[in-house]
């Protein structure tokens, strides 16, 4: 017995010793991409310093990370969907009277947007990679800022179509240029947290954005000769394009080029990614087209892509949420007042499954779990009309869907670490393709079907069931994956020569995915 553990613990050793081998190896491929010496020999005292001291110097970093990239990314993300969405509270005014709307005009000219959103999406994150973030996503929202102001101006229904068009083709390089900033700054254990700390500008967006609409539309309208819903436009994008000029000296571009972090730390902030994935996030790792053919040979991508679309879809509920609200029998300004604590809870919630999620290193399980809820959500409002159990069942939709949504993102980063081209590829194919479903979703939610919205309802609750089907197969072939990973370390740690395997397969010692 004393022998086998004795074995055991030689055995564990060797790992170790064989990973410090690997990130010494990652060092010096950095080297090669212009890293300075003094860098380099930091990156070697990295790998031996005391638990206590990286314990240390990690909280001093995300301290920092944190307080420099979140409150500017949850703002712009709030902004970012209130410029989006601020035309399902503009209906509750006389946008739809004064623009000659009829029929199922306002579901084209809520779903028009994503069509220019999805054209934007592949290349914006490309050239990501290639430019500093902080001034490529600033120059974005001031775009997308000016233009959802201009919305006020329009005077015809082709008008504010065309403005919603070109709406989503400025909006488009920021929600994925986001999550893949935050995947260059954050190792896969922490993203998940930072994604819901992120995702809150959306909850934040909802609550304040009735808020907002419920003040403008009960207290401008009219006001200088102008409708409420026109107030609403130029209000929200005004804001939006004051935060775009802050963000571009806010927001920090990549751990090796940011200068409110000493040497040491730029040094460390790149070593925890390299000890994480293997890898140093370095843009030039890998040329475009590199990147490229590396993420669409990765089948992997397309089962990701289908559970984003689908989670997605599960989500298109919420661009009529103030209309369905409505038919509890309250007055617009209450109907939007009552959106609040519905995004409020949503919000609170999402802090606590996003911190279990990232504790205990599971994605597909709280996936499955929290679409469930959003299921029985869906059965509810579609099955009564007593007003308790609906506004229950309304409370339940964006605390299933949208929360399953964060851990789906940060799952998605985890299982394509490097290269940052490939990753990049990834969330941008991944997310262009997952807003499609905003293209015909929304014509889930007919005004006809109204109160119980019966067809809507009922085929986002089978879409739940697709989403957590399609996590289960996602949890079994990264399983697999993870079981190769483990049978050639054991292959290699016979003796035997590394085998010479595809990039797409490699991965340094002890690396597992997250399941």
């Amino acid at each position: 017995m004393a022998s086998t553990k004795t074995e055991e613990s030689q055995e564990g050793i060797k790992m170790v010793n064989e990973e410090i081998e690997h990130q010494k190896e990652a060092v010096a491929d950095v080297r090669v991409r212009e890293v300075d010496e003094e860098q380099i020999i930091l990156f070697r005292q990295f790998a031996a310093a005391s638990p206590e001291w990286h314990r240390d110097i990690s909280k001093t970093i995300l301290r920092k990370v944190d307080f420099h990239l979140l409150p500017m990314l949850i703002l712009m993300y709030m902004l970012n969907f209130l410029d989006r969405n601020n035309l399902s509270q503009a209906r509750l005014g006389t946008l739809e009277e004064d623009l000659k709307m009829t029929g199922t005009d306002f579901n084209l000219a809520t779903s028009i947007l994503f069509v220019g959103y999805i054209l934007m999406q592949l290349p914006s994150n490309l050239l990501l990679t290639r430019v500093r973030p902080s001034i490529y996503l600033g120059v974005a929202m001031t775009i997308w800022g000016t233009i959802s102001a201009a919305q006020a101006a329009t005077r015809s229904f082709a008008s504010l179509v065309v403005c919603r068009f070109f709406l989503g083709f400025a909006e488009a390089p920021f929600f994925p240029g986001a999550i893949l900033l935050m995947s260059s700054w954050y190792t896969r254990s922490e993203l998940a947290l930072r994604i819901a700390w992120f995702y809150c500008g959306h909850s934040f967006a909802n609550a304040f954005g009735g808020l907002l609409g419920a003040g403008v539309l009960a207290g401008l309208s009219g006001s200088r000769g102008v409708s409420g819903w026109r107030w609403l436009f130029i209000i929200e994008g005004s804001l939006t394009v004051v935060s775009a000029i802050c963000s571009t000296f806010i927001l920090p571009n990549y751990p090796a080029t940011t200068k409110w972090l000493t040497p040491e730390e730029r040094a460390y902030a790149q070593w925890r990614l390299v000890k994480d994935a293997g890898e140093a996030d370095e843009a030039n790792a890998s040329t475009i087209k590199d990147g490229v053919l590396l993420a669409f040979r990765d089948p992997r991508l397309y089962l990701f892509t289908l559970l984003q679309h689908a989670s997605l879809l599960s989500q298109t509920f919420q661009y009529f949420f103030p209309s369905i609200l409505q038919t509890l029998g309250y007055g617009n300004i209450e109907t939007l007042l009552l959106t609040a604590p519905v995004w409020a809870a949503t919000f609170c919630a999402s802090l606590v499954v996003t911190y279990t999620s990232g504790r205990y290193s599971d994605r597909s399980i709280h996936i499955i779990c929290l679409i469930l809820i959003s299921v029985a959500g869906n059965i509810i409002v579609v099955s009564t009309l007593n007003i308790a159990a609906r506004f229950f069942g309304l409370f339940l939709l964006p605390m299933g869907a949208l929360l399953s949504y964060q851990i789906i993102l940060a799952w998605i980063a985890n299982s394509f670490p490097r290269p940052l081209v490939k990753r990049s590829v990834v969330i941008s194919f991944a997310n262009m393709v997952g807003n499609s479903a905003n293209i015909y979703g929304t014509y889930m939610y007919p005004a006809s079907d109204a109160p119980r919205y019966l067809v809507g309802g009922s085929a986002t609750a089978g879409v739940g069931l697709l989403i957590a089907l399609l996590a289960i197969i996602a949890r079994f072939v990264l399983q697999r994956q993870n079981k190769r990973f483990a049978s050639r370390e054991a292959f290699e740690s016979d003796g035997h020569p590394a085998e010479s395997g595809n990039r797409d397969e490699s991965a340094p010692v002890g690396f597992r995915y997250m399941l």
